[in-house]
């Protein structure tokens, strides 16, 4: 996986044997420092397959249009089709140009089918839908531990919330998969990290919130 870091979010490239997806773009008007990006990590916008938005606010999509007239293929899940165009009317209050997206170009797939469609990539892992942030919000889980969540909230501010129980859902469904590593669209360099994931009714060695029984904070 190649993190690409050109404006103010996190975009990832994942290779596969089949072809490549990257997760999330930047701010429309950043194409420019993208093609940048691309060049210092060795990589061609040839080799962008399929692109993939953990949700459609302006600072994870606004280049899709873009890429999708490149030849890249928008994966979209079903749960983010009626967001495609969320934020078409902030790009264009902001008079940033921005090229709209064709949802009836994209492939659209349910979060149950990402797997198989990902495995026919070469990529080992599968979609899962996390809406605490937004409604279209998903997280990508890999086999290798490897989690893209976007900007799902991190599992300690579970405990700073009465009682959220998207949240708690959303590191439910997230946990079940077994992550090793997860990376946030606004975090820093260094991922955060999860020692170990759930075990039976236990969560072990999360930082900051070690040895959680999963009675407490995620039912």
């Amino acid at each position: 996986m190649v993190k690409l870091k050109y404006g103010n979010t996190n975009t990832f490239l994942i290779e596969g044997r089949n072809g490549n997806l990257l997760v999330d773009t930047d701010y429309a008007g950043t194409l420019s420092s993208f093609y940048r990006a691309l060049k210092q990590n060795g990589k061609k916008i040839s080799e962008i397959e399929y692109v993939l938005v953990t949700h459609y606010h302006p600072d994870h999509m606004g280049l899709v249009g873009e890429l999708t007239r490149q030849n890249a293929k928008l994966l979209l899940l079903d749960c983010q089709k009626e967001f495609v165009h969320y934020s078409d009317a902030k790009f264009a209050r902001d008079r940033l140009e921005s090229m709209p997206i064709d949802e009836n170009q994209a492939i659209v797939i349910s979060c149950a089918q990402s797997r198989e469609f990902l495995l026919r990539m070469g990529v080992s892992g599968e979609i899962v839908h996390t809406p605490s942030h937004s409604p279209d919000s998903i997280s990508l889980v890999l086999d290798n531990g490897d989690c893209l969540v976007g900007d799902l909230e991190p599992f300690e501010y579970i405990g700073a919330y009465e009682d959220n129980q998207k949240l708690k859902s959303d590191w439910k469904k997230i946990m079940a998969l077994k992550p090793k590593r997860v990376f946030f669209a606004h975090a820093p360099e260094s991922p955060f990290l999860i020692g170990n994931y759930m075990d039976g009714d236990v969560i072990h060695d999360v930082p900051q919130v070690s040895w959680i029984d999963k009675q407490e904070y995620l039912i």
